[in-house]
């Protein structure tokens, strides 16, 4: 079994953290303070920690025609699943930052994706592959 991972990342304002991963992500809220607030993310621990200077880092690299922004977080979900969060972000009307889709399609590790920013411009990519035995796919 895979262990769950841990990520702490700065955000700007705990209010509107709480809002977005706890009300549109649908993140159960774990412990917090005036500083940070732990969020259960699909099994995995992360933590927004509050940085009134936070500010978001404006990098990409092509991939597949697409200018994915670095650095990013996520996780790889079922595809069921992918499309459910797809569906709910959609309905919330979340600005993707690269729509949902499907990647290298026709080659190894083709995958459905979809980027969008939390309200401190924390870049979240979310995927999904039809046959997991191509995530490590070369």
């Amino acid at each position: 079994m895979t262990r769950p991972f841990h990520l702490a990342f700065p955000v700007h304002d705990l209010a509107a953290a709480r809002a977005f991963y706890g009300e549109t992500l649908g993140c159960r809220e774990g412990r917090s303070s005036d500083a940070w607030i732990d969020f259960d993310l699909y099994g995995h621990q992360i933590v927004a920690h509050l940085d009134p200077a936070a500010k978001a880092v404006a990098v990409s690299n092509a991939v597949d025609g697409h200018d994915v922004p670095v650095p990013h977080f996520g996780v790889v979900l079922t595809m069921p699943d992918w499309q459910a969060l797809a569906d709910r972000l959609t309905a919330a009307g979340t600005r993707f930052g690269i729509a949902p889709h499907l990647r290298f399609v026709g080659q190894p590790g083709e995958q459905a994706t979809m980027f969008f920013y939390d309200p401190s411009g924390n870049a979240l990519e979310f995927k999904a592959f039809a046959d997991d035995a191509m995530i490590f796919a070369t």
